[in-house]
């Protein structure tokens, strides 16, 4: 997976933290029995929810590495209209498509 501009530069000017943050980021995926697709389609429900367009874009991405169709993903931000409501869930999917349309970010 390509690693977004400004992430490679975070990681260069904050590499401890970067580390230590993808450290316990690992730890909490394989702490529990949630397989990796389902793990994604969480984030990207929690991301939406949150309104971080680059994190909606980045589980995308890797829900669809771990094997999640368009429809699963689609799915995903459909199922939280009722806990937050549509206006993130239509952000979120116009992000979604997207990223399932280019496979990155903003480029059509």
């Amino acid at each position: 997976m390509a690693v977004p501009r400004w992430f490679s530069t975070l990681s260069k000017r904050y590499g401890r933290i970067i580390k230590a943050q993808e450290a316990l980021a690992a730890a909490i995926r394989e702490e529990g029995p949630i397989d990796e697709k389902t793990q994604h389609l969480i984030q990207l429900a929690a991301a939406a929810c949150l309104r971080s367009e680059g994190a909606v874009h980045s589980h995308t991405r890797r829900a669809i590495e771990a094997g999640a169709s368009p429809d699963e993903i689609r799915h995903a931000v459909l199922l939280m209209i009722n806990t937050a409501g549509f206006p993130l869930a239509s952000a979120a999917m116009c992000w979604v498509e997207d990223t399932l349309k280019t496979g990155r970010k903003g480029k059509k």
